[in-house]
């Protein structure tokens, strides 16, 4: 009998993809609307609806949603309820923000988690592909005190991260006026997206991470028996 074959991983073109629809889109949508004279509420709203579309076009396709993506798109979902409950275009303007705060507070929530957030978004990315021997995450997991330790302060840079993007998220929905935020905004995410990968790439050279991926710097709990004996 042939074993199943694994999932897909997400390639570099699927996260451009998904960073599209997020992103660029709305935005793009927005200010199409608005050159054709609809309200800023009504644009904002329209544009909220691709992502949570792309969502269930992911899952109609797939049959399956990773768990942060399904819960993004319901937060966001949520967000658009309440938007349309209060009618108020600056709570619309600042809902990317409350949905990042949400975010934030659920990648520190997760470091109690039987596996942290970076951790599982880092793994379908990197596992066998880069600076490793082959030895699987879940074995390096379970083995490697250090292993552990670097995605927990992984989902912790994260975490604080996303609670900066969304305070100036909220903060420029309402200071600034109204057509000049989504553009603001939509640049954060590439800004808060590099800065991540800049420092988390930094903390993982010095924390040893490819040194443990790789094999070159391990110290399994058999190496440990091995040299007391």
């Amino acid at each position: 009998m042939t074993a199943p074959a694994p999932a897909p991983r997400p390639g570099g073109r699927r996260l451009l993809l998904q960073l599209l629809v997020d992103v660029a889109a709305p935005v793009a949508l927005f200010y199409v609307l608005r050159d054709l004279g609809a309200s800023t509420f009504a644009a904002l709203l329209a544009g909220a609806v691709l992502p949570v579309v792309a969502a269930g076009l992911y899952w109609l396709r797939d049959r399956r949603l990773e768990g942060m993506a399904a819960f993004m798109a319901g937060v966001m979902l949520a967000g658009m309820l309440v938007s349309l409950i209060s009618g108020g275009t600056r709570f619309m303007l600042a809902r990317d923000g409350w949905v990042t705060a949400v975010a934030g507070l659920f990648f520190l929530g997760s470091t109690a988690a039987r596996r942290p957030l970076a951790y599982l978004g880092a793994r379908p990315l990197l596992e066998g592909r880069f600076r490793s021997d082959g030895t699987p995450w879940e074995t390096l997991w379970q083995t490697e005190p250090a292993f552990r330790r670097i995605w927990r302060v992984s989902t912790v840079i994260w975490g604080l991260a996303l609670l900066a993007d969304a305070a100036a998220r909220i903060a420029l929905s309402y200071t600034l006026p109204l057509d000049t935020v989504p553009a603001l905004t939509g640049l954060l995410w590439p800004a808060t997206l590099i800065l991540l990968q800049l420092v988390n790439g930094i903390y993982y050279r010095a924390a040893g991470l490819w040194h443990l991926t790789s094999g070159r710097g391990r110290h399994t709990a058999e190496t440990a028996r091995a040299v007391r004996g």
